[in-house]
């Protein structure tokens, strides 16, 4: 019999351990970094305030808002491209990686917004665009002059003489990927737009040249790098031919090529592990596998995975339903659980409005249901990402007609959509609800003209409704989504658990609520989110015991709580310490 109760003992541990999805998790296992506990707040500098009139936002705005942005509880600002460009894609086309482009002020301003973000203990994130440059970078001049300028190799090259190139797709040009230079009767690659011939990693020349613009800003004092586009900008110098219809997985086709990691080790060695900065490239490939490669911590290339499947389950007026949204959050949370690390986010400046894409924009429900989408993001493990008046609930803004775009991804898709003889009708309609010019409006700071964003005119119509969504309204509100999500920065950064805890999902197959656990060093908070416009019920035996002292966030005033089951308000967020 002696022998027996060790047995028993051991296998009753053993099958305690597999019912546990994940055993909770223990501060001594993870490794703690500032970039991991951040809080980013991604800033369309063209959008945010400006101080001269010119209808555009620019450095001295922000400056003038850096006491907002340290109120906010965020630790880290991402500013997009603000270099030298002829702003054909809104900056994304540079010709000057170390020149400021004066719309946004001077290098001077610069250093002295930059010095403000360090006074108030905010990172910089600089967006680095170099899978292209813009054809007015002095590169590209001098490399389509002639075949034999030292900067020919910097781009990719057909000579018309083999005939037309093979087929490649772009995102911006329906003609396709190839352009014309008849200076030296040869065809130039561009992903993107004509205007944004794309850069060639293979030549090491290039490649030292990317490093050493990335050493400028790093002495300068930015914190980290967001790498556009880059998954893409390892090619494929053969230039075999693709498959018909392979544009339909373009990033299968065209991105995470294996030499993108030699160049990517390559830059870790040269700048991120010796100014000890951070890097985070936009996509992280086609699969799980891909993902890790860019980031796990042994690969010694990048820090962080920032995807897409978040946001693309909601590209039409159709939407999405929850359980689309918990199994790709619940996905990619447990294939980084152990290894690696993700951003979480679900608006940027590439898409419309979170608020109008992931929750009610309507009058009744926008506050609510945008207080729960951030309470959903800054609850999550991983990095989030907020996005400029997300903070505020800012909305889409109609635009019922080709007319008032102003973006070259939309009169691009446009254009596409007229040469396959599509329903236009309909392709306006989602054009109107998930163009990204919805997500770049400019910020709504009171109820003055243009929503005191400019004296001027402004680049792009301010959204009507800033009059009713703006800061000046909401700052001294206590159930705004301005103090709202001030308090859910302050959870975050005072919680661990919040960053690193365990992360375990409850009841998968509701319909209406999105309910889960985070766990770390014995502190559990749980998570219940109703992501409908109708009230909510749900049984969990984790509320057993629950009283209104373990209620640490709620978007309502009151809650209604029998035994196990509790019943949620529509929209209605809480946060409980068990």
């Amino acid at each position: 019999m002696k022998t027996i109760f060790p047995f028993l003992a051991l296998l009753i541990l053993a099958i305690a351990c597999a019912e546990k999805k994940e055993p909770p998790f223990q501060t001594s296992q993870i490794e703690k970094t500032w970039w991991k506990e951040g809080i980013i707040y991604q800033l369309y500098p063209q959008s945010f305030k400006d101080t001269d009139g010119d209808g555009f936002g620019d450095f001295k705005g922000v400056i003038e808002k850096l006491d907002y942005l340290e109120s906010l509880g965020i630790t880290a600002v991402w500013m997009n491209p603000f270099f030298d460009s002829p702003l054909v894609d809104n900056g994304y086309d540079v010709s000057d990686y170390r020149a400021i482009h004066e719309r946004y002020g001077t290098m001077e301003d610069f250093d002295a917004m930059l010095a403000g973000m360090h006074e108030r203990g905010i990172k910089f994130v600089l967006d680095v665009v170099v899978n292209h440059s813009s054809n007015q970078h002095e590169w590209f001049k001098q490399a389509s002059s002639s075949r034999d300028s030292e900067y020919r190799d910097y781009y990719h090259w057909w000579p018309a003489e083999k005939g037309d190139p093979p087929y490649r797709y772009s995102l911006f040009d329906p003609e396709g990927g190839w352009d014309y230079n008849k200076q030296t009767d040869s065809y130039y690659l561009h992903t993107f737009a004509e205007e944004q011939p794309d850069l060639n990693w293979e030549n090491p020349k290039l490649r030292q040249e990317v490093y050493d613009i990335m050493k400028f800003w790093a002495d300068k004092g930015v914190d980290g790098f967001r790498m556009d586009a880059f998954q893409f900008a390892s090619k494929d110098i053969t230039y075999p031919e693709f498959p018909e219809g392979h544009e339909k997985d373009f990033i299968k086709w065209y991105g995470m090529r294996p030499p993108l990691h030699d160049y990517l080790k390559e830059m870790y060695t040269e700048v991120l592990k010796p100014y000890d900065v951070f890097a985070v490239a936009e996509g992280a490939g086609s699969t799980m596998e891909d993902a890790h490669k860019l980031v796990d911590a042994d690969r010694n290339e990048l820090q962080m995975a920032y995807h897409f499947e978040t946001v693309d389950v909601s590209r039409t007026p159709e939407g999405y339903t929850l359980k689309e949204l918990k199994d790709v959050f619940t996905r990619w949370d447990e294939a980084f659980a152990e290894e690696g690390w993700i951003a979480i986010f679900l608006a940027n400046h590439d898409n419309a409005r979170m608020v109008s894409r992931f929750g009610n924009d309507s009058p009744e429900f926008r506050s609510v249901s945008t207080q729960l989408l951030n309470t959903f993001l800054l609850s999550m493990r991983g990095t989030p990402y907020m996005y400029y008046g997300d903070e505020l609930g800012m909305t889409n803004m109609d635009m019922p007609t080709i007319e008032e775009y102003v973006d070259i991804d939309a009169k691009g898709k446009y254009k596409g959509a007229l040469a396959a003889n599509e329903n236009m009708e309909a392709f306006m309609k989602v054009l109107n609800y998930s163009s990204r010019e919805n997500g770049r409006t400019p910020m709504q700071w009171d109820t003055t003209e243009h929503g005191g964003f400019t004296t001027g005119t402004p680049w792009k119509r301010v959204n009507p409704n800033y009059k009713e969504i703006n800061v000046a309204l909401q700052e001294d509100d206590p159930n705004s989504v301005l103090t709202h999500f001030k308090k859910m920065t302050a959870l975050r950064t005072e919680n661990p658990v919040l960053v690193y805890g365990s992360y375990t999902l409850l009841q998968p197959e509701h319909e209406e609520i999105y309910a889960y656990t985070r766990e770390l060093d014995g502190k559990k908070f749980l998570v219940l989110l109703n992501f409908s416009e109708t009230e909510s019920d749900i049984e969990l035996e984790e509320l057993k015991g629950i009283n209104p002292e373990n209620v640490i966030i709620n978007n309502y005033t009151e809650t209604s709580i029998k035994g196990i089951s509790i019943t949620l308000k529509p929209y209605q967020a809480i946060i409980y310490s068990l």
